[in-house]
């Protein structure tokens, strides 16, 4: 009788183990900078992430377990990413991480998750070498669910180039990996349309005064400015014109729609243009539902989203690291990887319908067919072009065909 009473006393205490691990919250990174001149992107992400764990958690969770997010501000600094992966991995358990804004900051973090075997899904860094600084090792822990410059360089010429006819384009770059690797695509870029810049300058994050810059893109007869650079920044780009009475159109790349740059520059922004995976327009049911959802829950000046690729992105990116668990079975980090590369249920998200995202030799959700053109118009972003705006009103998935027009491999 003892035998049988200690037995179900096991049973019972095993049952209690099993309930109390299947209860564990699943612990989820966000990476980003939440406050300094890149936090306009940093918050929208974290917010739009914010959004759509609370969603999963209100419908049950994640294998009947709830998403628990561990957010950090890595205020865009290398080595403060650095502290916060090292943390995240050791102290917290984290399963995955989800963020990374900076590129600098992701080529110098991303490693350690790399080495745990845990996934990272960035959801706004766009260095088109971020997916491949590992691609060489057997298996790669680093996905993403952004545009990759080198999707968004050629874009950048093409409208330049192709659709408005400069002949004399300048390069206006920050010293960051970001701005550095951006304009490297961008000289790739024109080099295939057989188009030389006639100036390339480079500025430092919180430079108040492009005056130098802006005079040698004038002297050398620049027609256009295409920028790789952070709002701040940018700003003083159009301001900078502004001073010096000289007015050529800005065509950069997808952080010319930061709220901090169509503030801060005013009427000098006004007309500027860049490539968007989201604009902020009820252009589907899903984007209604999560610009009203959004608005309503963060409560944005103007009701205007500080950066709604960002928030876009950051809430997809949670998504997808959800479909991928619940494949997996589990938060193993090798099993969730294998997942993500062959995810067997599409995943409805904020800027695309994402059919097979990834794959084992490509972690790269977003391709060329999905981007559009925005165009600063009113103190916000508004499609630029009419068909843009009919493209963002149909379902896009991923086309394997659209790679865009650069190799990824640097």
């Amino acid at each position: 009788m003892k035998t049988i009473k200690h037995s179900l006393t096991a049973a019972a205490l095993a049952a209690l183990s099993f309930t109390a691990l299947a209860a564990e919250p699943i612990k989820i990174g966000v990476s980003g900078p939440f406050t300094g001149g890149s936090s306009s992107m940093g918050v929208s992400m974290r917010d739009g992430v914010r959004l759509a764990t609370d969603e999963i958690n209100k419908a049950g969770g994640v294998l009947g377990r709830q998403i628990q997010l561990i957010e950090r501000d890595d205020e865009a600094k290398n080595e403060r990413g650095v502290q916060i992966a090292q943390e995240l991995i050791n102290k917290e358990k984290v399963a995955a991480t989800v963020g990374y804004i900076n590129t600098g900051v992701a080529l110098a973090s991303q490693r350690f998750y790399q080495e745990a075997k845990i996934p990272v899904m960035n959801n706004v860094a766009t260095g088109s070498l971020i997916t491949q600084q590992f691609a060489a090792q057997p298996e790669n822990y680093i996905f993403r669910n952004a545009a990759h410059d080198s999707i968004q360089a050629p874009m950048i010429v093409e409208e330049a180039i192709v659709r408005r006819g400069y002949k004399k384009v300048a390069i206006l770059a920050d010293s960051t990996n970001y701005g550095q690797l951006g304009r490297a695509d961008l000289e790739k870029a024109l080099e295939l349309k057989s188009v030389k810049p006639v100036a390339v300058e480079k500025f430092n994050i919180k430079d108040v005064d492009m005056t130098a810059q802006l005079l040698k893109a004038k002297e050398a007869g620049a027609e256009a400015i295409l920028t790789y650079a952070i709002g701040p920044e940018l700003a003083q780009i159009a301001n900078g014109m502004t001073k010096l009475g000289w007015k050529v159109p800005m065509i950069g790349s997808w952080t010319l729609s930061m709220a901090n740059f169509i503030d801060n520059a005013g009427p000098g922004g006004e007309g500027a243009r860049m490539p968007q995976t989201f604009i902020q327009e009820p252009t589907t049911p899903k984007r209604q539902s999560f610009i009203i959802n959004y608005l309503k829950t963060f409560n944005p000046k103007n009701a205007r989203i500080d950066s709604p690729v960002s928030a876009a992105q950051g809430y997809d990116s949670i998504y997808l690291l959800a479909a991928a668990i619940k494949q997996a079975g589990g938060t193993e980090g090798p099993k969730v990887r294998a997942a993500l590369e062959d995810l067997k249920t599409p995943v409805e998200g904020v800027v695309t319908t994402y059919n097979k995202p990834f794959t084992k030799a490509d972690h790269e959700a977003i391709t060329a067919n999905i981007p559009v053109f925005g165009e600063v118009k009113g103190q916000r972003v508004v499609y630029a072009y009419e068909a843009d705006f009919k493209k963002a009103s149909e379902v896009r998935v991923k086309d394997v065909n659209a790679k865009g027009a650069l190799s990824q491999k640097k």
